[in-house]
């Protein structure tokens, strides 16, 4: 097999286990909460997307790291996962725009790893022990972006379908 055949094959596998065991136990559980406290694990575990700055250690992944492909890649992992710790928190405490930082984490994320995917495969950057990130960690949070993106989904539609308030006592609605 070629490295990139062994590459491909370890993310499947890595992705195809992770996403049973989010069918099998977490999304069980997930459904039944609240969307803002569903989706709180979801980002914790983005949380740990600052481990992306290792792309810039020369001593860890090689001199031979592309800046081109390095820099974009961990200063978006590090933003992606610094608010997604903000969006937990705005959930837990209720913030209004809670659910929109939710969004954010989920569109921000979701384009580094597809950027940083293209550059890796464009670029054949050669990772060195930074090896396991897209072949162990990756496909968790690649999991995690779609289970959150199904409960942000399914919570816009139920809002959209949601009746108009009704008027209490008499006032009018939001009066």
């Amino acid at each position: 097999m070629t490295p990139v055949q062994i590459f491909s094959l370890q993310f499947v596998l890595s992705l195809t286990v992770y996403a049973v065991i989010a069918a099998w136990y977490v999304v069980p559980r997930l459904n039944r909460l609240a969307v803002h406290d569903a989706l709180i694990p979801l980002l914790l575990l983005q949380a740990f997307r600052h481990m992306g700055l290792v792309f810039l250690l020369p001593a860890f992944v090689g001199s031979t790291l592309p800046a081109e492909f390095a820099v974009p890649t961990a200063y978006g992992d590090l933003a992606t996962g610094l608010l997604a710790i903000v969006a937990a928190i705005a959930l837990r405490y209720r913030w209004p725009r809670a659910i929109a930082l939710a969004w954010l984490v989920n569109v921000l994320g979701t384009a580094d790893f597809l950027y940083g995917t293209y550059q890796g495969v464009r670029l054949q950057v050669p990772l060195g022990p930074a090896y396991y990130i897209p072949t162990v960690v990756n496909p968790a949070m690649w999991v995690a972006h779609f289970l959150m993106f199904a409960m942000l989904v399914r919570h816009w539609r139920r809002s959209a379908n949601a009746p108009a308030a009704t008027p209490i006592a008499g006032r009018p609605a939001g009066g």
